[in-house]
């Protein structure tokens, strides 16, 4: 199967031959010398193409690289057209050193020989008017371009197509080589946001599991069972891109259920989860670092708190809300500077910017508000 680095460097190789075949043919197709052999006017070409190849050589392998893509543009410039001005130099001295010589005086139509003098011109006709000039016709000749001439205007067109492709190749494997970090960024932000459940949490939960054993035991089942599918999801072989939206859910509401068994009643969950979810899938761990968050800094122990979640699931956008109360002496400063930063870093790399995340925040209350695609 071929990559698409290949499929860019056979484009590369095929459209630099194609240019050169361009060079080598055009001039022997409009040559203005008919007559000429094919040959002849190939090898004469070859005079001009083989200093632009040395041209095209020396740009693609020093100069590009070593002053455009390095930010000496003006440097770059300067050393492009003295190496021009050096090649054409040695061109004009190579085909035309000498001043050639002066064409031969034009004489009338049908006179061969010198022109005849005063004593050997025959007298004119009698019916032949004196005073009217003698009309010559002239043969017209158009003298062929010089090859240094010739060799300027290649040069100037090779040099811009080379540099052009040079550079849309290194914006394109730019573009490219960035794409893939961002993928392995998220990747990777992913796998972070698997090991930023708390382990206090998983802690937590088994010690009010083993208290529920004495209590409830049924009850104290339901959490083991809820508690495994939640550490199955978040193993590191589970390292897909995506995952449905109804699995999603699901890890959302055991997460829920199971840091109620610490909570008291002084706290208010409120859940509004849809029961029927659409086919659709989203990217895992997106959704629950908000809610994680709602329960780190938005509960308390001693007063009244609260937190809600809301999610509305359309067929093309997934509306998710979560609000909680804001406790005295609570960072909420780093929730916002902290989590916040790392969920919209998500989003941008994720949605670039087909995504809407607004947060309101009062004296008593902290919202977010997050809508993507599905």
């Amino acid at each position: 199967m071929i990559t698409q680095r290949k499929l860019i460097r056979v484009t590369e190789v095929f459209l630099i031959l194609f240019v050169w075949l361009v060079l080598l043919i055009i001039p022997v197709m409009f040559a203005e010398d008919n007559n000429k052999p094919i040959m002849e006017s190939v090898l004469n070409q070859f005079k001009t193409l083989i200093p632009l190849s040395l041209l095209l050589i020396v740009n693609r392998l020093f100069l590009v690289p070593g002053l455009l893509f390095k930010g000496k543009s003006f440097t770059f410039l300067a050393a492009v057209i003295s190496l021009i001005c050096l090649l054409t130099l040695g061109i004009f001295i190579a085909d035309n050193g000498k001043i050639p010589a002066k064409p031969p005086m034009e004489q009338p139509y049908g006179q061969i020989g010198p022109p005849p003098t005063r004593e050997s011109r025959p007298p004119p006709r009698p019916e032949q008017n004196q005073s009217e000039p003698r009309k010559l016709s002239r043969q017209g000749r158009s003298e062929p371009v010089p090859a240094f001439a010739n060799f300027i205007i290649l040069s100037i067109l090779i040099i811009g197509f080379d540099t052009g492709l040079r550079a849309t190749l290194r914006w394109s494997k730019t573009a490219q080589e960035k794409a893939i970090l961002e993928k392995e960024n998220v990747a990777n932000q992913m796998l972070l946001l698997r090991n930023q459940i708390s382990p206090h949490f998983f802690m937590n939960t088994l010690n009010n599991i083993h208290s529920l054993m004495d209590i409830n035991a049924e009850e104290a089942k339901s959490a083991i069972i809820r508690l495994s599918k939640m550490m199955r999801y978040l193993l590191p072989e589970s390292d897909a891109r995506e995952s449905t939206l109804t699995t999603e859910v699901e890890f959302i509401g055991s997460y829920i259920r199971l840091m109620k068994l610490r909570l008291s009643e002084r706290v208010k969950i409120i859940v509004d989860l849809p029961d029927s979810l659409p086919d659709k899938t989203v990217h895992p761990f997106l959704l629950i670092p908000i809610v994680e968050n709602a329960f780190k800094h938005g509960i308390s122990y001693k007063d009244y708190s609260f937190i809600s979640i809301v999610m509305i699931a359309g067929n093309d956008r997934l509306l998710f809300t979560v609000t909680n109360s804001k406790i005295a002496g609570s960072p909420s400063d780093s929730y916002s500077t902290t989590m916040l930063d790392t969920i919209k870093t998500r989003l941008v790399l994720l949605y670039g910017a087909n995504f809407n995340l607004d947060i309101i925040e009062n004296a008593e209350t902290f919202t977010v508000n997050l809508s993507i695609p599905i």
